[in-house]
């Protein structure tokens, strides 16, 4: 289950700049646990599958996980030794623009240490600096 858009208005995005915190999406608002991430990155919908699974798997399918960003912004990539010019290469992946603050995933109908170690898990998977944090924590 590879997350990605079933459709966009324009099929190439430009790069745009990550600067600032998260304002929307920085608490944790469905579940009673979060993982907050502290810096800004793309994380390309692969790296976010890859944490999803660690953190599903590692909690044995028990409780609830929201992942509460969405990878639409689609990355090109000219092809190897292919001259200057001629365009703008083809969308090889989907990333999510995360900036500091962020909540990436909640979960909730588990134990507090047990999450704990599965968002810590989860976290080994993202290319960003994270923290852990409950419902009632900034």
């Amino acid at each position: 289950m590879v997350l990605m858009p079933k459709r966009v208005k324009f099929r190439k995005s430009q790069r745009g700049r990550r600067r600032g915190r998260a304002i929307a999406g920085s608490r944790v608002s469905f579940g009673e646990f979060g993982l907050q991430a502290l810096e800004s990155a793309w994380i390309k919908n692969t790296q976010l599958e890859a944490a999803r699974v660690a953190l599903t798997r590692s909690v044995r399918r028990g409780g609830k996980v929201w992942i509460r960003i969405f990878p639409d912004k689609s990355v090109t990539k000219k092809p190897a030794e292919t001259r200057m010019g001629k365009g703008k290469g083809m969308p090889e992946y989907w990333v999510a623009v995360v900036k500091p603050g962020r909540v990436i995933f909640e979960m909730e109908g588990i134990p507090e240490d047990i999450a704990k170690n599965a968002m810590r898990l989860a976290a080994s998977k993202l290319p960003i600096k994270t923290k852990f944090i409950g419902r009632h924590q900034i």
